[in-house]
């Protein structure tokens, strides 16, 4: 018996490296699931590698509250409701200081890890409440509790949504809507590649170094090990747990 039988999970950023894990991990578990990215042929590949017929997709752009409804809709008609929504989607802009950082990437990045992430909430808790209740989990990062130089769009984004979560929780509380964040350290994933070449140009691998070295566990995590953490949270495992941020940081939070 799985952890996640009978349910239905959505999963935004699904063709990205934490969200393809997620999926694989949710279909193992039992759930029927939809990924949501903003291109297609990421998506299929996506499904093809988790080989279920649980796995479908949906291309949108999570910036528009038209296309987010798509998706909603796409989840209820093709699998009957929402119990689990991983509110995943995000990128990371560029690495520069704030008095040099692009301000039509500062937008888009606001755009994509909150206003997103808003837009995910706002039309995907009322299909929960229908159900009884749900959870929903918001990747935040390490960069949501912390600060770090270059990076002001991701970071001020991940602080946001966890001020975000919080008010979700306090309103999803009366009808059994969870909502919690799994706040990941480095992992392996493009978005790192991206960052440690922003950080070093040219130098990217002495840039991941330097950055492992940082953490407390000495590594990168793997998309597996939030995977994991994520499904305790959609499961009922977790049933008495909302409000929460969940670090998956390999001690980077306690320095």
């Amino acid at each position: 018996m799985g952890r996640l039988d009978g349910k239905v999970a959505i999963i935004t950023g699904g063709a990205g490296g934490i969200g393809i894990a997620a999926g694989q991990l949710f279909v193992r578990e039992g759930a029927r699931v939809l990924l949501v990215d903003l291109s297609e042929k990421p998506l299929q590949q996506a499904v093809q590698h988790i080989g279920s017929e649980a796995v479908s997709y949906a291309v949108a752009d999570v910036t528009q509250p038209e296309q987010t409804q798509q998706y909603v809709r796409a989840a209820v008609e093709r699998y009957g409701g929402i119990d689990i929504f991983l509110n995943n989607a995000g990128i990371e802009g560029v690495v520069q200081p704030i008095t040099d950082y692009p301000l039509e990437i500062f937008d888009q990045v606001m755009a994509v890890n909150v206003r997103g992430v808003w837009l995910g909430l706002k039309y995907v808790m009322p299909e929960m409440q229908k159900r009884g209740g749900g959870s929903i989990i918001i990747t935040s990062s390490v960069a949501g509790i912390r600060g770090a130089a270059g990076v002001s769009a991701y970071i001020t984004s991940k602080h946001a949504v966890i001020g975000m979560m919080r008010t979700a929780a306090l309103e999803g509380a009366p009808t059994g809507i969870r909502v919690n964040t799994v706040n990941p350290a480095p992992i392996e994933t493009r978005m790192m590649r991206s960052l440690e070449e922003g950080f070093a140009p040219g130098s990217a691998e002495q840039a991941k170094q330097r950055i492992a070295a940082s953490v407390p566990l000495q590594r990168y995590g793997s998309p597996e090990e939030v995977a994991h953490v994520m499904l305790f949270l959609a499961s009922d495992e977790s049933r008495y747990c909302t409000g929460g941020v969940y670090m998956v940081d390999g001690g980077s939070s306690a320095r």
